[in-house]
């Protein structure tokens, strides 16, 4: 799927050549490269520079531009041979976007003579260095060397990353009012996202409501509720009366991204949903936040910045719609018992419920329906809770993370796959039972011991290594990605007399 609001990488593909090495080497196996990637993934990805090979800085130059009015977004600068490690080097220096390096593999040994080795697997050595020496940031694959096909399928892996790397130095984040009473959890430094490269815009709730009732009679309202109503099913004629607002207030926001994303080129947006949302506008956002995150445009709830932060990084990954969830609920033991024990090999404490009020995408959960949002009807009118869309999330493979900046300034993330499993929640919103293997001791010593926030995004599918990669990429410290460690291996604090 392909959202407006994610970058699209098109990377453009360099080789390099060390003078006193043949320059063919570098030449042919660059185009064996591109011939390797188009067969397998389509040509629109990349760009084979013509320039013939970057031996010195002229050449450097002379590809740099040549890139550039290709349009080309990311670079992968390929050692053919041994590589010159200066020009090569200035070239990812000079780059405006993300970067990676990889290097030819020997092709047989019956031509590892003067003029059939390349030797690239030593120039790698001497990149990596010189990259450093030069604070460059680039992507180096976990085995950087290999033949036509590896490298295409390493080149391929790189372009979630670029997305990732991309999307943040052109995103602003636009937030409606300060986070709900008692929800500190949500509340962190937004000095971090600058380092990111991302703008935020923070603006008040009665910006907002302002913006909803100038929309009022919106001649576009009929349509959008129209295709509200199909999505839920509603037969012609039968749709409820809200859908008209929910409309409206779709209609606004959408209105304000363009209006207010100025020169950055992707938004994501977080607003206060409650309690005061109720009290003024009637009803409550989720199903219109689920909707534009089903376009590619996260709202993450509870104005809660660095949730919609990690939403936007799983769409820049997936290409697919993310949710945001509470790490909400455990789940009942006569439930475990009954419909998890001995069918799934997860123990009892490998499972929990992710909930949230109705954010969902609708493509993401089965048995969707528009209902009223039941936890803030205890203090509201039910009808004023209207708009949430409630259903269990659709079972299959997660993966469970999240970016924060921590009080003092830290940039800090988890990563851990799962599942979420095909078991009936009994329960109401948008709601699954998760299983993530030693869950437990994932939640006490890195959850809890390193002070996450009860909100956890959630891509639907296994994507721990490309999002370990892609944090990596835009600066987050190896030591501060924390993931669900394996039994036997233990937490730095765990108690090591626990059994």
């Amino acid at each position: 799927m392909a959202f407006a609001n994610v970058p699209v990488i098109k990377v453009g593909i360099v080789a390099v050549s060390r003078d006193c090495f043949p320059a063919n080497l570098a030449v042919d196996r660059r185009a064996a490269l591109v011939k390797a990637y188009t067969a397998k993934y389509g040509a629109d990805d990349i760009y084979e520079c013509p320039v013939t090979v970057v031996e010195s800085e002229i050449d450097m130059v002379n590809a740099l531009e040549d890139i550039k009015k290709a349009g080309c977004n990311a670079l992968c600068v390929y050692l053919g041979n041994f590589g010159p490690e200066i020009a090569e080097t200035l070239l990812a220096k000079h780059f405006d976007g993300p970067k990676m390096f990889c290097a030819a593999a020997e092709e047989s040994q019956h031509s590892l003579d003067i003029t059939g080795r390349g030797d690239a697997y030593c120039g790698m050595l001497n990149a990596s260095y010189n990259l450093a020496l030069r604070n460059i940031r680039a992507y180096i694959p976990e085995y950087p060397v290999g033949d036509a096909e590896d490298c295409a399928d390493m080149i391929h892996a790189f372009l979630p990353i670029a997305r990732v790397a991309e999307g943040l130095q052109n995103l602003k984040i636009i937030s409606f009012g300060p986070r709900p009473q008692n929800f500190l959890a949500c509340n962190a430094p937004i000095k971090q996202l600058f380092n990111l490269g991302v703008e935020i815009e923070e603006e008040s709730e009665l910006d907002l409501f302002e913006a909803y009732q100038k929309h009022e009679g919106d001649e576009r309202i009929a349509a959008v509720a129209a295709d509200m109503a199909q999505e839920m099913g509603y037969a012609e004629g039968k749709a409820p009366e809200m859908l008209k607002k929910l409309a409206q207030y779709e209609l606004t926001l959408t209105d304000w991204v363009e209006a207010h994303k100025g020169y950055r080129k992707y938004v994501a947006l977080t607003t206060k949903c409650w309690p005061a949302f109720q009290d003024m506008f009637r009803f409550v956002p989720c199903y219109v936040n689920s909707r534009l995150t089903g376009r590619g445009i996260p709202v993450s709830c509870e104005v809660d910045i660095y949730g919609t932060l990690s939403e936007y990084i799983g769409i820049c990954i997936t290409g697919e719609p993310v949710t945001l969830l509470d790490i909400n609920n455990s789940v009942p033991k006569d439930m475990y018992r009954e419909f998890i024990e001995g069918k799934f090999d997860y123990k009892f404490t490998d499972t929990f419920m992710g909930f949230h009020c109705g954010n969902t995408c609708s493509s993401k959960i089965h048995g969707a329906h528009l209902d009223y949002q039941k936890i803030m009807a205890n203090t509201h009118p039910a009808e004023w809770c209207e708009g949430t869309i409630e259903g269990d999330i659709n079972p299959g493979d997660i993966t469970f993370y999240r970016l924060q900046s921590t009080a003092d300034n830290v940039l800090r993330a988890y990563a851990a796959e799962g599942e979420v499993l095909p078991v009936a929640t009994q329960s109401f919103g948008g709601i699954g039972v998760f299983a993530i293997k030693e869950m437990g001791r994932f939640y006490r010593y890195e959850l809890i011991g390193k002070n996450y926030p009860h909100h956890g995004a959630v891509m639907f599918g296994h994507y721990g290594k490309t999002l370990y990669d892609a944090l990596k990429y835009i600066g987050v410290d190896p030591k501060e990605i924390g993931y669900n460690r394996p039994a036997g291996v233990r937490y730095e604090d765990e108690n090591p007399f626990v059994k």
